[in-house]
């Protein structure tokens, strides 16, 4: 791909930049059997939601001040745990590609600020720009983020790439106008393996 086809590149952080599935899993695995559900629904939903949405679906019964101390409890558990958080294949090429290149990018996640801190530098990434849910009223699926990151930039949306692993990312940056690239396989306007197939090619 051409970079230089895009006024900017929006990642989302966990499975896209940074690999963290191990610890997101264990996190919610412990936090399941603190609240008394199936780790294996909880895991098939969470993904790439904002811990609050998760837990309004996966408990409907809770009320916004419990959803509220629930979310908190599952973010909790994942702060400290980064003993395998890494940086995803392609990432540090990619980014530095996107330096040297001049072309912006930003880290629009999920995750609070604590938690982005921890994993981004616990992986070795420096984000220029960071987005997280604490930024915006609604997390993905919908578009506020991802329009929150291409406004801060100064660009427009449509003229991003947005690089995710999960279907509320796809949905979001599909929502905010942009280009998507997906990994895992999923469906997008690119289907990518993994961060090193958005690094350019030799050039004739």
């Amino acid at each position: 791909m051409d970079l230089r086809s895009v006024d900017a590149v929006l990642f989302d952080m966990d499975g896209t930049l940074v690999d963290s599935d191990a610890a997101v899993e264990r996190a919610w695995v412990t936090w399941a059997a603190e609240y008394g559900v199936d780790p294996a629904a909880v895991l098939a939903i969470a993904h790439g939601s904002p811990a609050d949405r998760t837990v309004r679906r996966i408990r409907p019964d809770l009320d916004d001040e419990q959803v509220e101390a629930a979310a908190a409890r599952q973010l909790d558990l994942q702060y400290d745990d980064l003993a395998d958080v890494v940086a995803t294949p392609g990432a540090h090429e990619l980014v530095a590609t996107l330096a040297e290149a001049g072309v912006p990018w930003a880290v629009v996640t999920s995750a609070d600020v604590r938690l982005a801190k921890a994993r981004l530098g616990a992986a070795g990434i420096d984000a220029p720009l960071l987005v997280t849910v604490e930024d915006i009223e609604r997390g993905k699926p919908e578009p506020d983020g991802y329009l929150k990151a291409a406004q801060l930039l100064g660009v427009d949306p449509t003229r991003c790439l947005v690089v995710e692993d999960a279907e509320p990312g796809i949905v979001s940056g599909r929502a905010a106008g942009a280009k998507v690239a997906a990994l895992r396989g999923l469906d997008a306007d690119l289907r990518i393996g993994t961060l090193h197939e958005l690094l350019p090619g030799p050039r004739k």
